[in-house]
């Protein structure tokens, strides 16, 4: 089943997600590579596809997963998590309808 994993950022945090995201794309890259991936990418903070200072709130991740558990599993391990950048994480089923 498909699963939305939406991480909210910490203030200021900007220069730790730089330092991270070599390793968050690698373990995307892996769910690519697995057929897993539906979609993935950050929230600019401003009305800009490239924010620059003003950094990104979060970020969504669509991927498929065993259970919601192996999701929780998955998102609890990611270099966001395990470098402070993500204040909250939230998991939820999806069911993809469009494009068909």
């Amino acid at each position: 089943m498909w699963y939305a994993i939406t991480g909210l950022d910490t203030p200021n945090s900007l220069g730790k997600r730089i330092a991270a995201r070599p390793a968050h794309v690698a373990r995307l890259q892996t769910l690519q590579t697995e057929g897993r991936l539906l979609l993935a990418g950050p929230f600019p903070a401003v009305d800009s596809a490239e924010p620059g200072a003003a950094g990104f709130t979060g970020s969504l991740i669509v991927a498929e997963f065993s259970s919601l558990h192996a999701a929780q599993e998955w998102a609890n391990a990611d270099p966001y998590i395990t470098a402070g950048i993500y204040a909250s994480v939230n998991i939820k089923p999806f069911k993809k309808t469009f494009p068909i």
